[in-house]
């Protein structure tokens, strides 16, 4: 058993309470008092050098190792919840009407503070210095990018060497089950957001105005067959459209009608093609029926890409600590997106997922961002001692 874990599981009770104490609070976007006021308490009396945030509720915290100055390792939680309804009958349960702890990031927040804990405890041991990013809004606005602005990759007075991340899951993976994968693991998510402008009239004589909704439904299927016949199926791309409307009575032809639809992808040629090419179809699609579109892509997360040397290395270091039969490599990408792929265009690192689904039967628990998402903390020992790991293994490589 190495140092890291024993000491862990030490602050096993503390961490698990602070984690309870954070689900019981959940706090929407970047404005999170609450959460970074519990942070602070939780970190308080530890050798930390301590910023806070000055457009969010962030706190980066410097831990200087005991060598001297040497190359620095960063290891990132996010703070933020949802606004979600919780439907999970815990004692911790939300006390935040219509906000949720549904995608686990109070505990990615308890796992730091327990790296905090143990890495501080080693603090002689350290061959360089530590850098531990509490971030909010990764579910909104991207909070990782205005921490980068405000110098949290630079906060140890040089740039960070090497960047990690973990995010836990409530099903589709037994308990205490690691996964990645090199390279590309998660998609870049952009929106389009159309609206097809006609002419109102009655629903009866459709002659006598400009009908935008069949239009409408037409460059919906479209899209679909754009990306099924212009893009490599090796390459792929995901385009949904999740909100439609237009309208206000069945026998009222509307002068307008919108769609909002995501976009997702795993390169940035895909990216890119993708942008251009859904625009260049909705506005001729519209012309061609003698109706005008209005089409706006919007720029969101980029892919979040693990670097392949980092990959390595943090999978050796999970297969060394806690077996191989712990970690499993994925054969895909994950269709979802990260505000982390901002930190990992700047510093090599690696992202990993760690299973905390309660249930035996992981297929069939409730997935994240649900309201009966229920995630088990006591993975949260293990992943305190993976971070602190990474980051005493990496500092001395």
């Amino acid at each position: 058993m190495t140092r890291t874990v024993e000491l862990a599981e030490q602050f096993r009770d503390e961490i698990v309470a602070l984690r309870r104490a954070l689900h019981q609070v959940p706090e929407y976007d970047l404005e999170l008092p609450k959460t970074q006021q519990l942070i602070l308490d939780a970190l308080a009396g530890l050798p930390l050098e301590i910023t806070l945030g000055k457009e969010l509720s962030s706190v980066t915290a410097v831990l200087r190792g005991g060598g001297g100055p040497g190359p620095v390792v960063l290891l990132r939680g996010d703070m933020d919840a949802l606004p979600v309804t919780e439907r999970v009958d815990v004692p911790y349960v939300s006390q935040h009407p219509g906000m949720m702890h549904a995608c686990g990031h109070d505990l990615h927040v308890a796992g730091l503070v327990g790296a905090a804990k143990i890495l501080s405890a080693m603090r002689a041991e350290l061959a360089g210095d530590v850098v531990f990013m509490f971030q909010p809004g990764e579910e909104t606005t991207g909070g990782a990018p205005i921490m980068i602005r405000e110098g949290v990759l630079d906060a140890a007075g040089r740039r960070a060497d090497a960047a990690y991340g973990l995010h836990v899951g409530s099903a589709s993976q037994p308990l205490g089950m690691w996964s990645s994968k090199p390279g590309s693991f998660m998609a870049a998510a952009d929106q389009l957001s159309v609206r097809v402008v006609g002419a109102g009239t009655h629903g009866s004589t459709p002659y006598r105005g400009k009908d935008p909704i069949p239009v409408l439904c037409e460059i919906v299927t479209a899209l679909q067959t754009m990306i099924t016949r212009q893009f490599d199926v090796f390459d792929p791309v995901v385009l949904t459209v999740g909100r439609i409307a237009g309208g206000t009575k069945e026998n009222i032809i509307p002068d307008d009608a919108f769609f909002d639809a995501t976009v997702r992808t795993f390169s940035e040629e895909a990216r890119a093609k993708v942008q251009q090419a859904s625009i260049q179809l909705v506005e001729a699609m519209a012309g061609a029926h003698g109706l005008v579109a209005k089409a706006e892509y919007r720029i969101g997360y980029p892919v979040t890409v693990n670097n392949v040397e980092e990959y390595q290395f943090a999978r050796d270091v999970i297969v060394d600590v806690f077996g191989p039969d712990r970690f499993r490599e994925r054969a895909n990408p994950r269709c979802g997106a990260e505000d982390m792929s901002y930190v990992l265009n700047e510093v090599p690192g690696v992202y990993l997922n760690l299973s905390a689904c309660r249930s035996a039967d992981p297929d069939a628990a409730a997935d994240n961002h649900s309201p009966l998402a229920d995630f088990d903390d006591s993975v949260l020992p293990d992943g305190a001692a993976l971070l602190a790991e990474l980051a005493v293994r990496r500092l001395a490589r």
